[in-house]
């Protein structure tokens, strides 16, 4: 058995497991012995544990642990359920192999697995993971020091080429809300200004960067670019696919711009799609009541 697998055989283990994983990714299956599909898809989701190490596999019988399981909004088995950060990012119901390795790609990130950093934002987590860096690109970056260098709180940083100016186009690998970001740089050569754009159909240049409508414009203070929370405009970032972030200039007007590090807070737009819900077998709505309420809603409506 992978170590990064367990069964939890009591509902307090749900939350202390979540905990402990911190910024990794936590695919729990919500599952019962008497559930036939259940039992066919529990290797699967077990080896699955061996192919995805920096991901915790977490199974939970909902007979055993019927607290975590309605916490949880559990309606019937199995349901896999994914987290970040103590953070619901995606919900799947059904023993279908192929679509649950699929939800297991999108979430676990580039590479080797992702650990998302902490944000200290309750309700919204660190967004890098979710990007799909071969949908990203960067213009003016120094070849020595790309883009990627600024998506990890590691020695690397980004730093730009030709002059002070930088565009990030950073893709998603599915629709989110963003709340904030955080800015790590060198106080005389980090960025002074931001302009910030969604859902654009490519990288935009840098003549558009600068006369475009901006769903936001942001000035940096040196105490911001220290990790300040730097708050974004919530209710226009509701479901945001792709963000480019122009670096329009720096704090002292030097040649270039240094940016150590950038970490994106938010949480995705949805974490229940209603096409992975079943419906029960012989539940089906009678038509004759269906048309009746048809005609009393119809009714109602001309009498307003």
């Amino acid at each position: 058995m992978a170590t990064n697998f367990k069964v939890l055989l009591e509902d307090a283990q749900f939350q202390v497991e979540l905990t402990q994983a911190g910024g990794k990714l936590v695919v729990a299956d919500f599952t019962s012995a008497r559930c036939g599909p259940c039992q066919r898809i529990a290797p699967v989701f077990e080896e699955m544990a061996r192919r995805y190490p920096n991901a915790v596999f977490i199974k939970i019988d909902v007979n055993q642990c019927q607290a975590a399981a309605t916490s949880q909004g559990v309606s019937a088995t199995p349901t896999f359920i994914f987290y970040r950060n103590k953070t619901k990012l995606d919900n799947l119901q059904g023993a279908d192999p192929e679509t649950l390795e699929s939800r297991v790609k999108q979430h676990y990130g580039d590479g080797e697995g992702e650990e998302a950093e902490d944000t200290g934002v309750p309700g919204h987590i660190d967004l890098i993971p979710m990007i799909n860096k071969s949908g990203c690109e960067c213009l003016n970056e120094s070849d020595d020091h790309p883009f990627t260098q600024a998506l990890a709180s590691s020695d690397g940083f980004l730093e730009s080429d030709t002059d002070e100016q930088l565009i990030l186009y950073l893709s998603f690998n599915q629709a989110v809300k963003l709340h904030s970001m955080r800015i790590k740089a060198p106080a005389d050569v980090g960025p002074k200004t931001l302009r910030l754009f969604i859902n654009q159909p490519h990288t935009i240049d840098f003549d558009t960067a600068e006369t475009a409508n901006a769903v936001q414009e942001i000035p940096l203070t040196s105490k911001d670019l220290e990790g300040e929370l730097v708050q974004l405009r919530f209710v226009k970032l509701q479901n945001v696919m792709n963000l480019t972030v122009f670096v329009k200039d720096n704090q002292t007007g030097a040649e270039t711009t240094r940016l150590s590090y950038i970490q994106i807070i938010g949480s995705p737009v949805q974490t229940t799609k209603m096409g992975d819900f079943k419906r029960v077998t012989g539940k089906k709505v009678d038509r004759w009541l269906a048309k009746l309420l048809i005609r009393v809603c119809l009714q109602y409506c001309r009498s307003c």
